[in-house]
């Protein structure tokens, strides 16, 4: 999850200003993070929470967003998803954004098959994105993440995504000139995976999110969840990513690490 993380904190700074290029300063005094860390914490804290077979999930992931999104009331939420947080009654709103995708990452590392990892992620997104283009964008991500975890190759998962979600039949280079601004699954989801897709490590994974330009936060948050799976995250690079995360945000990180074991070098630094 701190791949995803670490994406968005990134990305933040290029979100309303995007740089078509690989080659800019990694982390700075702007970036911080913003409504994809904080609702990836919260499905987590979810997860961490919810009972053993998961039945009480949907529950735990309104009760969770509802929590971080009401103690972070400026990180940058979608209008809808910001009525739905101040809700007396909070409905889902047949939203096919890209914020069912970007905050999914705890459910690829805590599945124990990919089924489950489907599973988990249209519970957590349905009670808001239950458009189906919101709940593929979910699931393809999640889907991603578990194979990566699960050793499979970059064309192993390609292939899968290919055949199951969305068409993988672009390059970075062609796209990258035309490329804009689309808080859409279908619009950001494929792009984010083939970000990963043509990388050579976790770096060059958030590189190549950022540089495509569009929703650069969302983008890159969706990429790093997938190139942590699959690469791991350098000790050195969480050394310059966790202090731009305060306390409550590090305790749920922190114990999710610590159950599900997906990060040993983030366990080592904090």
């Amino acid at each position: 999850m701190i791949g995803a993380i670490i994406g968005d904190i990134v990305g933040s700074r290029f979100e309303w200003d995007n740089c078509k290029k690989k080659d800019f300063a990694f982390l700075t005094e702007e970036c911080r993070f913003t409504d994809d860390t904080l609702m990836s914490v919260a499905i987590a804290k979810a997860i961490l929470e919810s009972d053993a077979g998961h039945r009480d999930l949907s529950a735990r992931a309104i009760e969770a967003m509802r929590e971080f999104g009401r103690a972070y009331p400026t990180r940058g939420y979608g209008g809808q998803f910001r009525k739905w947080l101040e809700s007396d009654d909070p409905q889902p709103y047949n939203s096919y954004g890209n914020g069912a995708a970007m905050r999914v990452s705890a459910c690829g590392f805590a599945a124990e098959t990919l089924e489950e990892a489907r599973a988990l992620s249209r519970a957590v997104t349905a009670v808001t994105h239950n458009h189906p283009e919101g709940i593929k964008g979910a699931e393809a991500t999640a889907a991603a993440i578990f194979l990566a975890r699960d050793g499979r190759s970059k064309s192993q998962i390609r292939d899968y995504i290919h055949q199951n979600y969305y068409p993988m039949d672009f390059t970075l280079d062609g796209i990258r000139d035309t490329y804009t601004f689309d808080v859409s699954c279908q619009g950001s989801v494929p792009e984010a995976l083939m970000a990963f897709f043509e990388s050579s490590g976790f770096e060059d994974a958030i590189r190549n999110a950022v540089s495509i330009g569009g929703d650069s936060d969302t983008i890159a948050a969706i990429t790093g969840g997938v190139a942590e799976a699959f690469y791991g995250v350098e000790a050195e690079l969480l050394e310059q990513a966790l202090p731009y995360l305060d306390e409550p945000l590090l305790r749920v990180l922190v114990a999710f690490e610590n159950r599900y074991g997906s990060g040993k070098n983030l366990r080592e630094t904090v």
